[in-house]
């Protein structure tokens, strides 16, 4: 997949021309000699295993688009492993495979953020740099870095904003529909939308339900939050999965135009949604970076390094907090006069 890497933070005025320019894929063109971190190397020949909460979502095939960028940069060995379902239980499978095969690394979105811990503890005993990216564990020890997207508070103010804006100033009921029920950033979002949505009193939040990240039960939660809240006027989904089955049910139903739709989604997923008026605005990151840096990071520990001191990828500076956390830049909204820009 051909992605399209986002410029943000004081550079947002000239997004569309930095992206016409660039053209490639995520994590693009930063030649190898730039990026380092620790004592200034990273191994090569190293073997990283990237394992998403689900495979064959599209948000997780950018992210790996990412992370092989990367592996080639640090001549690693790089592979995508991981379940059809997107629970800590299937996780845990692949977790052990990962120690049973002997990888030095593995780059985890956790679909759970407590069941995976003790086999992610398993693994580092085992020699196995752990790294976490999108979607983090509670405990710290568990990883050695997490590789944000963006921060939560800034996501969930977002999120309210874009469903603000899209119902308009005679409000109305809202409702939440989410990924997993366990999943660590979805719950830390959600929170900070709630926070938000005491800023807005024309708004009111009726109802969070879950789709697992899987899109016919999110498309069934979606028709089902129609048919339980009558008087609803929009829907904030923060998962690319959900977002796009809410937006494709209500596009073609009678709902479409009365009910708003928004959240996390990708610009490729939502296009047409956009184009038909189904969705106002919508939101992410550019998930390749979430892979790329993770492999960075992933491949620093690996070689003996320290990614929490600070490193260098894709030609820019990223340190970690007292959490070990690394922050890749603010999400970055998508409308109708905007969404041509973004290939991923």
């Amino acid at each position: 997949m051909r992605l399209t890497r986002l410029r943000l933070l004081a550079v947002a005025a000239a997004t569309a021309a930095s992206l016409a320019a660039c053209g490639g894929s995520s994590g693009g063109d930063a030649s190898t000699g730039d990026n380092a971190g620790g004592d200034g190397s990273i191994k090569s020949g190293l073997k990283i295993a990237v394992l998403p909460k689900a495979i064959n979502i599209p948000y997780f095939d950018a992210a790996y688009t990412g992370a092989k960028k990367a592996c080639e940069e640090i001549k690693a060995s790089c592979e995508q492993i991981g379940p059809t379902q997107a629970t800590g239980a299937a996780q845990v499978q692949f977790i052990n495979t990962v120690i049973q095969k002997r990888y030095d690394a593995l780059v985890i979105s956790a679909a759970d953020a407590d069941s995976v811990i003790p086999a992610l503890k398993k693994a580092q005993s085992a020699g196995v740099t752990v790294v976490t990216y999108d979607a983090d564990v509670s405990d710290p020890s568990a990883r050695t870095v997490m590789i944000k997207p963006t921060t939560p508070d800034q996501i969930g103010k977002s999120e309210v904003t874009w469903i603000a804006n899209a119902i308009g100033p005679s409000g109305g009921e809202v409702a939440i529909l989410s990924a997993a029920a366990t999943a660590e950033n979805q719950n830390t979002w959600i929170g900070f939308m709630k926070e938000e949505l005491k800023n807005h009193p024309e708004l009111k939040l009726v109802d969070t339900v879950y789709g697992d990240d899987d899109a016919a039960k999110s498309a069934e939660k979606a028709a089902a939050l129609l048919q339980a809240h009558p008087n609803l006027k929009g829907i904030i989904s923060p998962t690319t999965v959900g977002v796009a089955a809410a937006a494709k049910y209500i596009s073609g139903s009678k709902y479409k135009g009365k009910v708003q739709v928004t959240g996390l989604g990708l610009p490729s997923e939502m296009k047409a949604y956009v184009q038909d008026g189904t969705v106002k605005s919508f939101g992410l990151w550019d998930p390749g970076m979430l892979g790329y840096l993770g492999i960075y990071a992933a491949g620093i520990k690996a070689s003996d390094g320290d990614p929490k001191g600070g490193f260098t990828a894709d030609g820019k500076s990223y340190t970690a907090d007292s959490d070990g956390i690394v922050i890749v830049g603010p999400p970055q909204e998508f409308t109708a006069d905007n969404i041509d820009q973004f290939s991923f």
